[in-house]
């Protein structure tokens, strides 16, 4: 630290880099030192947004300055592992933005040299953070979803199209970190189908689907190449059942009173089921709106003042790794599952 704050620097300056450079500037313990790009008119931008602060091309620069504390790692998918990977070396603690790395065997490389250092390792799961996502665990945590039955995720919009990775490591990475901090697991089985529209071999669209234990399936609907921007999450419980639409800025979550219950009931031939329904009131909890990537960010400050991490760190994020593997392989076998160990 220097003069009492946290020195961080940020490597990458494409979409995300520029919002934690601001997001940090705004946090009296923090300071951002350096801004590292190897665009040079992604670096002229820098400057022109934040006067006065430091541009390089080259990442080494960050490593070997002593007045860094810590790393933001905001550049494309295929580049995190060695770049987290070096900036770790180097004695930084680390946020990565999602996901950590491409393979699981990398993701456990990293989360182990970040424990032989001693240092912090988190990911930016951002939704973990949303105010309405926090409130969803809230209700499933406190039961009043009743036993899970199933979940679903819709998240498309017409680009940013990627061609480092397909829809599923883009956008699906967000539904399975949401799905697996809600269930407080990750799935049992994994199959996804898709297809590539604009680059071969790269899917546009992705749809997947999960068995979660204890019998909770969950659905996934990601695309890049859709005339219409979806961020919505349906979880459907045996009490309950809740919505929640990232843009609803004034209701985003919904806890619907309404369900489906089938009783077995017997007759002069045999047993049949009979369904029975219920329709009641639909409770819109009240949400402070907050900025996400502050909240997350401000987490990761904590974190490194406390000396640990406990929600978006290296096993968490590992597994989510390790269920985009399985999406890419059952992709690569025409939608057979795949179970993870």
């Amino acid at each position: 630290m220097r003069d009492g704050k946290i020195g961080i620097a940020v490597i990458g300056c494409g979409h995300w880099g520029p919002n934690h450079i601001r997001v940090f500037r705004s946090f009296p313990e923090a300071e951002v030192l350096w801004a590292i790009d190897i665009d040079e008119s992604r670096r002229q931008r820098i400057r022109a947004l934040f006067p006065g602060l430091p541009t390089e091309k080259d990442p080494r620069v960050v490593w070997a300055d002593p007045a860094v504390d810590a790393v933001v790692v905001a550049t494309p998918t295929k580049s995190h592992f060695e770049l987290v990977k070096a900036s770790l070396q180097a004695g930084k603690h680390v946020l990565c933005e999602k996901p950590l790395c491409t393979a699981k065997g990398e993701g456990l490389q990293l989360a182990e040299l970040a424990a032989a250092k001693g240092l912090l390792l988190m990911v930016g799961h951002v939704f973990l953070f949303n105010p309405g996502i926090l409130k969803v665990k809230e209700l499933v945590d406190a039961g009043e979803l009743g036993q899970l039955q199933y979940v679903s995720a819709t998240r498309t919009n017409l680009g940013p199209i990627r061609s480092d990775v397909n829809a599923a490591f883009d956008l699906a990475t967000h539904d399975v970190s949401i799905f697996n901090f809600l269930l407080g697991a990750k799935p049992e089985l994994v199959s996804a189908t898709g297809a590539s529209f604009l680059q071969p071999g790269v899917e546009d669209v992705v749809f997947v689907s999960l068995r979660y234990p204890g019998g909770t399936w969950a659905n996934i609907r990601a695309s890049w190449l859709d005339p219409k921007k979806v961020r919505q999450i349906t979880v459907v419980g045996t009490r309950k059942m809740v919505t929640w639409d990232d843009l609803d800025l004034t209701s985003p979550v919904a806890v619907y009173d309404k369900g489906a219950n089938a009783v077995p009931e017997y007759a002069d031939y045999g047993e049949f089921l009979r369904v029975t329904m219920w329709d009641g009131d639909v409770l819109l909890p009240k949400i402070q709106m907050q900025e996400p990537l502050k909240n997350q960010n401000q987490y990761f400050l904590e974190c490194l003042q406390r000396g640990r991490v406990e929600k978006s760190g290296p096993d968490f994020s590992v597994e989510v790794v390790e269920v985009l593997e399985a999406i890419e392989e059952s992709l690569r076998k025409d939608g057979a599952p795949v179970r993870l160990t």
